[in-house]
């Protein structure tokens, strides 16, 4: 490991561990003040990012979400505002026995030390990020794409000089440097960094899950079903698929395919006119295709192929599929989905228990947008990825899940016999 990379990780541990003693009102403050800092730091914010976008084409899917403007900046702060009124996580008694011996054991909510972070072209990663690892007690290693380069160290840059007029270790927040050589460090930083959660793209989920040798929380792609059940109520079904698929194209929780009963496809031109006047682009297999061909826009309609099915399209396009029986979608979601968001629009409470009972999915809905996934809808203040593996954390993660756990052990000259 060359002196650059020794020398950012040794300071980010030293950092972690002077955050380790201190005071969440403190933390708290400087949260508050940040938030009230990057509306005043707007232009420069903004200035930076403009000079990442006007090297992206606007047709790359990443462009959205490598845009920020007033609006999103606004959000950010509202959302840095919600974690630090949020109570910390640090501390907590997870649960205190006393053993027949009289010892007393307490399992120990804590933070888990460094956390690296690396990401495509989402700038507001690196706010959301720092002020979740900030208020659970964590310094945190932030690797950005180089498409967001110039955004992520203004941003960084800002932070760093609200942690100085606070009296905190600036690393407690590091951009790393531009490059794959960076990226390797991080991911082989045995001893150094104590987690790494890759978020963006599937490549770039099964890059970090191959090359890591320190553990990886992942928060995977998104690719999300709706099932329109014989039962559905299609104004319900409208509203939410319009919803789920055009609210922001780019981002994981989007609608990537529309299951409809077959029972169903006489109401599926009604179902797509939402989307309709967004252009989407609908992907059908034969008998979907038939049910829109009289009212669909030609130029919009396709016949699915085998490819169409558990895509991730992260642009104005979706899949339809039709099905004879819950079981069926249950079958298509299962191999097809990639565990982030699923949902289903029925009035059948039967149907609706089963759906919500079957599906293996970090989040699933019922007569519910899966464009709720998100960290803030929750209620956590903001979240550092939606993660669809079993372990450790499952969703939207927030404060409790950048915590692990210790056992404290006291009591008053135990010992244990032979």
């Amino acid at each position: 490991m060359n002196s650059e990379y020794r020398n950012i990780f040794d300071a980010a541990k030293t950092a972690a561990m002077e955050l380790s003693v201190t005071a969440d009102s403190k933390i708290s403050r400087l949260l508050a003040d940040l938030a009230e800092a990057i509306p005043e730091n707007k232009d420069m914010i903004l200035k930076a990012n403009a000079t990442d976008i006007a090297m992206m084409s606007p047709e790359n899917p990443m462009y959205d979400r490598l845009r920020l403007d007033e609006k999103r900046l606004d959000g950010i702060a509202s959302d840095m505002k919600n974690v630090a009124a949020l109570p910390s996580p640090v501390g907590r008694i997870l649960s205190e026995t006393v053993r027949p011996n009289g010892m007393t054991i307490k399992k120990v909510s804590v933070p888990f030390g460094v956390v690296g972070i690396i990401y495509e072209a989402r700038p507001n990663v690196s706010f959301d990020v720092f002020s979740l690892c900030l208020k659970s007690g964590n310094a945190c290693i932030l690797k950005g794409g180089s498409d967001a380069w110039n955004s992520n160290n203004a941003i960084v840059s800002l932070i760093r000089s609200v942690l100085a007029a606070h009296g905190l270790n600036e690393n407690i927040v590091t951009l790393m440097p531009a490059g794959r050589e960076s990226t390797s460090a991080l991911l082989e930083a045995v001893g150094d960094v104590d987690l790494v959660i890759p978020r963006g793209s599937k490549g770039l989920i099964d890059f970090v899950r191959k090359n890591a040798l320190v553990p990886v929380i992942e928060t995977g792609a998104g690719i999300c079903h709706t099932y329109f059940d014989k039962d559905g109520d299609i104004d319900k079904g409208a509203a939410i698929i319009t919803n789920a698929k055009t609210r922001r194209v780019s981002v994981c929780n989007a609608l990537d395919c529309l299951i409809i009963h077959k029972d169903r496809l006489f109401d599926l031109p009604g179902l797509c006119n939402g989307v309709k006047e967004y252009d989407v682009t609908i992907f059908a297999d034969e008998a979907a295709y038939a049910a829109l061909e009289e009212s669909y826009p030609a130029e919009l309609l396709k016949h699915a192929d085998e490819s169409s099915f558990g895509t991730e399209f992260l642009d104005y396009k979706m899949a339809v599929r039709t099905v004879d029986s819950l079981s069926e979608a249950l079958e298509h979601i299962d191999r097809y989905s990639s565990r982030h968001s699923e949902a289903i629009v029925s009035e059948n409470e039967a149907v609706i228990n089963e759906f919500l009972t079957k599906v293996d999915a970090a989040c699933v809905y019922a007569n519910v947008s899966t464009a709720f996934t998100d960290g803030a809808q929750f209620g956590f203040g903001a979240e550092i990825g939606i993660s669809t593996q079993k372990l450790h954390a499952r969703g939207p993660m927030a404060l409790p899940e950048l915590n692990t756990y210790k056992y404290l052990i006291t009591g008053n000259g135990q010992v244990r016999p032979k």
